[in-house]
């Protein structure tokens, strides 16, 4: 039996313990007691420094995207008016920027466009406006037809599985690139004339639709994967047993098992997507003009490099930083939700 002296002794040394455990925790803040899935992740996601510089910089680019007409009205220009004709000392003889690197002053930021003559730090606001809030359409198109497809094909198996399979690996077999340039002239000939101009609306919605077409198949196959690990489990068979029907076990017992993956995935998406829209605008299948877009500047830059090689140092350097910062903040992201990774 304990002596009072021994139980006294022995309360002061768990309290000890307990105040100690709590100090450590507060100085490397690893206090996980009473904590949801999601606030552990955000406890880890809040020491990993170089994943909360890549979200402000993801999230710098999105605001400025957002409020473009906003800073464009306080700039006082816009990427459409030709300013040479008002000011023609603005371009040479040879419709070359007058002023140093590409006619960068206190009145144009970023210098002008040669031969017309535009803004091109208004250009390059409503280009990345275009191109991140498209990119956002079809990557939230693709993650959604990705994991319905992939939930059911891994969850039901059987024929749907292989039906499934063989489909979306028909649609892998597609050479991307080539489809697109081919395509895209034939969605927007089936609604406008040949003779008429292609409304910019109808070339957003035709870039939407076959990037869509043409996206969803690596998300299914990895939910697939997923699913296929999880549905024999313990909890999965448990819910089973205990009557619970097929949805409810695919939306309480699955899904939120795979939301990882997912969501890695459509962090890598976005920047993927703002790449091939770029690259449709490029080659001259996606936005033309007048529509700001970044494809379509590296287009415009691509035929003038000789001559004023600044023009595509700005849309250039932010299109890097925003494609390494969100393939950063995806890794960050995933190590976060994981913590076997120790960062």
């Amino acid at each position: 039996m304990t002596s009072p002296i021994e139980a006294e002794v022995t309360e002061a040394s768990v309290a000890l313990d307990k105040e100690t455990a709590t100090k450590n925790d507060a100085a490397d803040g690893t206090n996980h007691t009473g904590r949801s899935p999601g606030q552990l992740m955000w406890s880890r996601f809040k020491r990993d420094r170089v994943g909360m510089i890549s979200a402000g910089v993801v999230i710098f680019f999105f605001a400025i995207a957002a409020l473009a007409p906003v800073i464009s009205k306080l700039y006082g220009k816009d990427p459409y008016t030709l300013y040479p004709d008002e000011f023609p000392e603005l371009l040479d003889d040879f419709s070359m920027p007058v002023g140093t690197f590409g006619g960068v002053s206190g009145d144009f930021w970023f210098g002008i466009e040669p031969e017309l003559g535009r803004d091109v730090f208004t250009m390059l606001l409503y280009g990345m406006r275009t191109s991140l809030y498209m990119a956002l359409v079809i990557t939230f198109l693709a993650v959604m037809t990705g994991v319905i497809i992939g939930m059911v094909g891994g969850y039901f198996g059987g024929k749907a599985d292989y039906w499934i399979g063989r489909t979306t690996d028909f649609f892998l077999a597609f050479p991307n690139q080539l489809f697109f340039i081919a395509f895209m002239p034939v969605v927007t000939a089936l609604f406008v004339s040949p003779t008429d101009e292609t409304p910019t609306y109808l070339r957003a919605v035709s870039i939407i639709l076959v990037m869509w077409f043409l996206g969803w198949m690596g998300m299914a196959r990895l939910v697939r994967s997923s699913v296929l690990s999880l549905r024999e489990r313990e909890f999965v068979e448990a819910a089973k047993v205990s009557g619970a029907s097929r949805w409810r076990i695919v939306r309480k017992e699955i899904l939120p098992n795979i939301v990882t993956p997912i969501l890695v995935q459509g962090t890598y998406t976005l920047p993927s997507s703002i790449l091939t829209i770029a690259f449709l605008s490029y080659v001259g299948v996606g936005f033309v003009e007048p529509t700001p877009d970044w494809g379509r500047m590296f287009a415009i830059g691509a035929k003038v490099y000789e001559q004023n090689p600044a023009f595509m140092f700005f849309p250039g350097v932010a299109m890097v930083i925003f494609v390494l910062a969100f393939n950063l903040l995806g890794d960050s992201v995933r190590d976060a939700f994981d913590p076997k990774t120790g960062r």
